[in-house]
């Protein structure tokens, strides 16, 4: 495996978080102090409409070690870390949320975990310290991600992860909902990934931005992350199985439709059925012609826009 460049690099979306800013990165120093390792802060104003940019400018002026990105308008957690990771340096990056929520004093079983040669490590919080509505529902996301994509972590959810450089590099799902997702993509993506228990704390300032519109995003990126592992490098099979499936259904329509004609003489009353079937079997060609052209286009960039994503080391 690859020597590790051992910089830690922090980033740490924020919006409206003006009460917890200061605390966030005094106990981040602190941590980092004890453990006596080099590092830097990449904080992310997403738009926010209190101090919390203020704040940040008084601590970079303090730590020249903390860098602030101030985006325009609100453009989500996404592109905020995206921004972030942009910035980042270091050959670890870990991602936390500015709520005070995550505990600092869990980074160093990260970067540990990270040094043990894991290329990505996701935070579970057991024990959630949240209103019940938002506990269920992220239990019941969890639950389903499991479901849907055969990848057993307990908390898909958490925003408390260290990244190997690499992981970040390769994996261009940063968009939307779908950062949520990434350990998923990089279990997928062969990535070794570990989980680890984390202690989690009630929210002091400020107000939660999760909601149900926020859960249902999370549940429509799921099926697309779903689709994207499964049958990106293969989408004629996903398109292939739906026309099989519609074609077969209407084909199997007409034959008893044929067989009332040829045996009564008649299809009356059965003519919504008979319409049903040659539209199944229409929609299954066109299922079908769509995974080929899918196939051809996968083929022709892979061959084209190859960069070596699959590799993990190269001796020479």
């Amino acid at each position: 495996m690859a020597m590790i460049n051992k910089f830690i690099s922090f980033v740490v979306p924020a919006r409206d978080e003006e009460g917890s800013i200061e605390p966030l990165y005094s106990e981040i120093a602190a941590v980092m102090k004890k453990a006596k390792r080099s590092f830097e802060i990449v904080f992310v104003d997403d738009g926010s409409k209190d101090k919390t940019f203020q704040k940040l400018k008084e601590i970079h002026k303090y730590d020249r070690r903390v860098k602030v990105i101030k985006l325009r308008g609100g453009w989500g957690k996404a592109t905020a870390l995206q921004a972030g990771f942009n910035q980042a340096v270091g050959g670890i990056i870990i991602t936390m949320d500015a709520d005070l929520q995550d505990n600092p004093k869990e980074i160093p079983s990260f970067i540990s975990k990270v040094e043990e040669g894991y290329d990505l490590v996701v935070g579970w919080k057991k024990k959630r310290h949240d209103p019940i509505s938002k506990v269920v529902s992220s239990r019941a996301y969890n639950f389903v991600s499991r479901l849907v994509t055969g990848v057993k972590l307990h908390d898909v959810n958490c925003g408390f992860r260290a990244f190997r450089r690499e992981v970040i590099e390769n994996i261009h799902f940063f968009y939307g909902e779908l950062f949520r997702l990434i350990p998923i993509i990089a279990v997928k993506r062969n990535f070794r990934v570990a989980e680890i228990p984390v202690a989690h704390r009630a929210r002091k300032y400020g107000k939660s931005k999760y909601g149900f519109e926020r859960a249902l995003k999370g549940l429509l990126d799921l099926l697309t992350v779903a689709f994207l592992t499964r049958y990106t490098r293969k989408p004629g099979h996903f398109f292939g199985l739906l026309g099989f499936i519609s074609f077969a259904g209407g084909f199997l329509i007409g034959i008893y439709i044929a067989y009332l004609r040829f045996t009564t003489g008649s299809i009356q009353y059965r003519y919504p059925l008979l319409f049903l079937g040659v539209l199944l079997m229409i929609m299954g060609v066109q299922f079908v012609s769509t995974g080929l052209l899918a196939e051809m286009i996968t083929s022709f960039n892979q061959k084209e826009n190859f960069e070596g994503d699959y590799i993990s080391e190269v001796l020479d």
